[in-house]
């Protein structure tokens, strides 16, 4: 356990280190910044957390007396954690429930371990049934905490997704799976406490184990998210939604609903435009597509959701039915023509996203339709 605790406290030092070293471009940032030194806090939080169990040796002399400083620890690092990627998120904008149920978790659960050590009339690090007590009401309320900001970042994004979906014209999602199954693993971590609680041996390395793996997962793709295009990109496509609100605001007709008269007129734009394949040009945002049209785009994404489509799904389903006709009537071609043909970014990404909508990849559906020929 004590080699455990150490592999913990150098495993901690290096990610504050990468997250202090980031790019000046981050700092430059003021949410990002903010989320990486949240994120830094917790990650130093956790070094002091291991060096203190090291150093006291709290694990030999029971389970009670490492579970009361876990406790004690783990809130306000999972608060520091939740707060970070809520900034990232909510840019900035965050609830008074958000900003302080961390703070008040924490301050409930050291009352309750202070009050069960005091009535117990036992050392501070004796293991008694009020201390047990204490801490199993405690390991409720850090569930209940982590319960409520997981559904705070679900709802945010399922937000961020939806604006991704109704600006590009490819799946960009897949720039926020880190942070989907960083909300994941933060609430299996405070489902996980009671093992703290009652675990020994094996069980507890197991928790251990997945303990160091989840926060260098959720450091270290932080890092790499930071760093990268996407976290522009989300802004970009957040930026063009509210633009578009305002758009709608501004016209006489600002309804969310839109007439049977409207959605007819634009069937028949839309229909004209698909016969002339203007979605086979590359980076086809909204905007743009809304601009070839010639339709405002408020109007453009009030007939998308009446038709119950997602831009980016709708484009990418137009292109892959293209794409199969051109596999079939030009089996010469390469992949990197087809994919150029058809507007999609790269060759790897055709591959991909033809397998997915389709279930085999291009050559095999060629190879298919040539026995069915046969």
């Amino acid at each position: 356990m004590e080699n455990m605790q150490f592999t913990a406290i150098i495993l901690m030092a290096l990610l504050t280190f990468k997250l202090l070293m980031l790019p000046n471009k981050v700092a430059l940032n003021p949410l990002v910044n903010k989320a990486r030194i949240l994120m830094a806090g917790s990650t130093i939080l956790l070094g002091v957390q291991f060096l203190l169990q090291y150093i006291w040796h709290l694990r030999a002399m029971g389970v009670t007396q490492a579970v009361m400083l876990n406790l004690t620890l783990f809130i306000p690092v999972s608060w520091m954690l939740s707060m970070a990627v809520l900034n990232l998120q909510g840019k900035g904008r965050l609830k008074p429930i958000d900003r302080w149920i961390g703070g008040i978790t924490w301050i409930l659960c050291t009352i309750l371990l202070g009050v069960a050590a005091a009535i117990d009339g036992e050392p501070l690090l004796s293991e008694t049934p009020e201390i047990q007590i204490a801490e199993i009401i405690c390991s409720i309320l850090y569930a209940t905490m982590q319960g409520h900001y997981a559904w705070r970042h679900t709802v945010n994004l399922r937000a961020m997704q939806r604006s991704l979906q109704n600006y590009y014209d490819r799946d960009m999602e897949g720039m926020l799976t880190w942070m989907r199954l960083s909300v994941i693993i933060l609430v299996m971590l405070a489902l996980m406490v009671p093992i703290l609680i009652f675990g020994s041996g094996a069980w507890l390395a197991v928790y251990g184990l997945f303990f160091f793996a989840s926060i260098f997962y959720t450091v270290d793709n932080f890092c790499s998210y930071v760093v990268s295009s996407a976290p522009k990109r989300l802004e970009e496509a957040e930026k063009n939604e509210e633009e578009e609100e305002c758009e709608k605001a501004s016209t006489v007709d600002n309804t969310a609903d839109m007439s049977e008269e409207q959605s007819m007129r634009i069937d028949r734009i839309v229909e004209q435009w698909l016969k002339d394949k203007c979605y086979l040009k590359r980076d086809l945002k909204l905007p743009v597509a809304a601009a070839s049209l010639g339709i405002p785009q408020y109007q453009f994404s009030a007939w998308l959701r009446n038709k119950n489509l997602k831009y980016s799904e709708w484009i990418t389903t137009l292109r892959i039915e293209e794409a199969k006709i051109v596999l079939l009537e030009h089996p010469d071609w390469t992949s990197e023509a087809v994919a150029d043909h058809c507007g999609f970014n790269s060759r790897e990404y055709f591959h991909r996203i033809f397998r997915t909508y389709i279930g085999m990849t291009p050559v095999s559906f060629q190879q298919n339709h040539r026995v069915i020929d046969k």
